[in-house]
């Protein structure tokens, strides 16, 4: 086995590398560019190489500088992760030229599966089903159109050596192929270095799912399930889970002993994945295969308990597999949800910045219930515009699909994220989402279920109804708290009664807050500790069992268990039951923002006169952006399409932003015409930043 290793990646992935290396006694180095400098990666590992400026092309694609900084730690191994390097052929040879070893497949296994029309044009030899397309090279877009039109709309843009959904696009006609192909090639180059693109058809209601490989150097190979992974924007998958919905095992079957041929044809030796599109009845086409880890492999180890960092790093020694596919058991079912620094509330636009707060839930594991986040960032530090948006990915595992996802969404709840602009709350509405739950879904999902973007989850009128209760609640403990700091003190042995209005949507409800003489109080400060709250509603008592101080931006609603035969309050284990409800809370001075499973609410408290006087304020009106174009996310100007003076349509390209490796077309939303140009190309933007101005 190694002595040291050096991962030639960065984010979360390097870290889910370093904890696998460090649990098998293996030292790590860690590289960096300028922009992570300080980031997780580099602090986690034993070591630490600087390799260059940010941009990914001068420092993570360098394959000099990674092989350098093996040379000057003495690292022996190099593991790729996912992205950069990972799939280029180049990199295995350059690393065996020098004496290194390459943590990943062998690097003619690479060529034939990384390169997605070589793959294809072998599957189809080796007898797999694949989706009907044209593998040749394209040249320009004028060839790209005459080729969709013989394919047939709708037609799938992808970049040969792309990944994650970078260089893709769907197209519908032929103004959207001309337009796709150009922008397919520039991100194509940009990520990867190689700008071609290939067509094939795009299979309307699919699923996207995809088969777990593990090889090694002797001939030996097994598949480890499949992953769903159909819920996805812009070609990117948001959330994944393991086993899949939809598969029955005669077909869990077939794909795995496909993907096993595959991968055997190619004499594939490490962890990859063979992708599939499946549609309603169940047949599978082909469409890549992944030579190196994914993303999304935690769902497979909760389900499996296999290591597959620690796979990958036995084959590379030279170990056969100690696996056989008979010992490959699929325990329970396991989520995952990718956190991104996208805004949901701005068509998912790239967010960069600061991490104000990160607060991640915590990580436990028992008998019924995993909870496990692979992160790469850290509460002070920054998400810079030069790499992937991922914060996280946020894992679940229970016996069952349901309660997995009933575990996800009680993580997200707690899972507390400031300073930019994030898809927790997106995240939160998928998990409760009717039609994700019952397992109806397919890759259009998002684009089915949210059509015009995703504005928040719209909550029933009976949860609006609870959180106005435990926002009357909170305020009630905050009334308390300030009668202790300005030094008067409760009255002792008779009732103080708060009359309070709350509004929340389109629900409004007067709430009478009874402190009685025998009401129970916290005897400790203990900001962790529930205190009990009587409402009177009408004539009803509803007692809230709330963990919240001023200052705390997580309630923790309890559900009560109380025992009859102790009345003293003071067994806290006894006396309060589970965790019913977790609120994301902001105080202000006229109540509260509450964020709860996907939607964001403004929650009005008040006394019953500021009521009446709040009635009587006029509504003020946001400014007027009409005639502006903004820039929508922070950007790179990469062309402006229009000049001052121009007439535009409905529709007409205007310019077009970079962000995060991703090219974002903006379109005039009517017709108007240009009166000034604020910004050039090469311009870097922030958000709202006025691009252009109309009549």
């Amino acid at each position: 086995m190694f002595n040291k290793i050096l991962i030639a990646n960065r984010g979360e992935i390097a870290c889910r590398v370093i904890k696998t290396a460090r649990k098998m006694g293996i030292a790590t180095v860690a590289v960096y560019s300028d922009a992570d400098r300080n980031a997780l990666h580099v602090e986690m590992a034993d070591e630490a190489i600087h390799i260059g400026p940010p941009a990914a092309a001068e420092s993570y694609l360098q394959i000099e500088k990674i092989i350098a900084a093996c040379k000057e730690t003495g690292a022996e191994a190099v593991h790729p992760g996912y992205g950069f390097l990972s799939e280029n052929k180049a990199f295995p040879e350059a690393l065996e030229a020098a004496g290194l070893t390459f943590i990943g497949p062998p690097s003619g296994a690479i060529e034939a599966m990384g390169d997605k029309i070589t793959s294809k044009k072998l599957a189809a030899e080796a007898g797999v089903s694949t989706v009907p397309g044209y593998m040749g090279l394209i040249e320009d877009a004028a060839e790209a159109v005459k080729i969709a039109g013989e394919v047939g709309y709708p037609v799938m843009i992808k970049a040969s050596a792309g990944g994650g959904g970078k260089g893709m696009r769907i197209a519908w006609d032929e103004s959207e192929v001309a337009e796709g192909f150009q922008s397919s090639k520039n991100e194509a180059k940009s990520s990867f270095g190689d700008d071609r693109i290939f067509i094939e058809k795009f299979v309307t209601q699919p699923r996207h799912i995809e088969i777990q490989v593990l090889g090694d150097a002797h001939g030996n190979c097994i598949y480890l399930g499949e992953r769903e992974c159909s819920i996805q924007r812009r070609n990117q998958k948001v959330i994944e889970e393991a086993p899949s919905p939809f598969l029955d095992e005669a077909t869990r079957k077939a794909m795995g002993e496909q993907s096993v041929a595959l991968a055997k044809a190619v004499n594939y030796a490490s962890a990859g994945t063979v992708e599939f599109i499946v549609d309603g009845d169940r047949n599978f086409y082909f469409l890549e295969m992944n030579t190196r880890l994914q993303v999304e492999h935690p769902v497979t180890e909760l389900i499996t308990g296999i290591d597959l960092v620690e796979q990958m790093l036995r084959v590379a020694a030279g170990e056969p597999l100690s696996l056989t596919q008979d010992d490959i058991k699929l325990n329970g079912w396991a989520m995952e949800s990718r956190l991104y620094a996208e805004d949901p509330y701005r068509n998912f636009l790239p967010s960069i910045g600061r991490l104000t707060r990160y607060r991640p839930p915590e990580e436990s594991a028992t008998e019924t219930a995993v909870v496990r986040n692979d992160t790469g960032v850290y509460e002070g530090g920054e998400i810079s515009m030069y790499y992937d948006p991922m914060i996280a990915k946020l894992c679940t595992w229970a016996p069952d699909r349901l309660t997995a996802i009933n575990e996800m969404e009680n993580a997200l709840d707690a899972f507390e994220v400031e300073g930019i602009g994030h898809n927790i709350p997106f995240l939160s509405a998928v998990m409760g989402h009717e039609r994700f739950r019952s397992g109806n879904i397919t890759t259009a999902f998002i684009a089915e279920e949210y059509p015009e973007g995703f504005e928040g989850a719209q909550l029933p009128s009976v949860i609006l109804a609870e959180i106005a209760k435990y926002a009357a609640a909170m305020q009630s403990i905050s009334d308390d708290r300030d009668l202790r700091i300005s030094g008067r003190m409760r009255p002792q042995g008779s009732d103080i009664e708060r009359s309070y209005v709350v509004k929340v949507g389109d629900h409004t409800s007067t709430y009478r807050v009874d402190f009685e003489p025998d009401a129970y109080f916290s005897p400790v400060e203990d900001p962790s500790h529930p205190d009990l709250v009587n409402l009177i509603v009408g004539s009803e008592r509803v007692d809230i069992n709330i963990a919240w101080k001023p200052g705390q931006t997580l309630a923790r609603i309890h559900a009560e268990n109380r025992s009859e035969a102790d009345e003293s309050g003071f067994a806290y284990a006894e006396w309060w039951g589970d965790v019913m409800a977790i609120l994301k809370v902001d105080q202000r001075t006229d109540g509260f923002r509450i964020r709860y499973r996907g939607a964001d609410l403004n929650v009005k408290v008040y006394t019953e006169r500021q009521a009446e006087l709040a009635a009587l304020m006029p509504e003020k009106l946001p400014p007027d952006t009409s005639k502006m174009l903004l820039c929508p996310m922070p950007g790179l100007v990469v062309s402006i399409a229009v000049e001052e003076g121009q007439e535009v349509q409905e529709g007409q390209t205007l310019c077009t932003v970079e962000a995060m490796k991703m090219e974002n077309v903006l379109r005039a939303e009517r017709k108007s015409k240009v009166t000034k140009i604020n910004a050039a190309p090469g311009a870097s933007l922030a958000v709202d930043d006025v691009i252009m101005e109309f009549e």
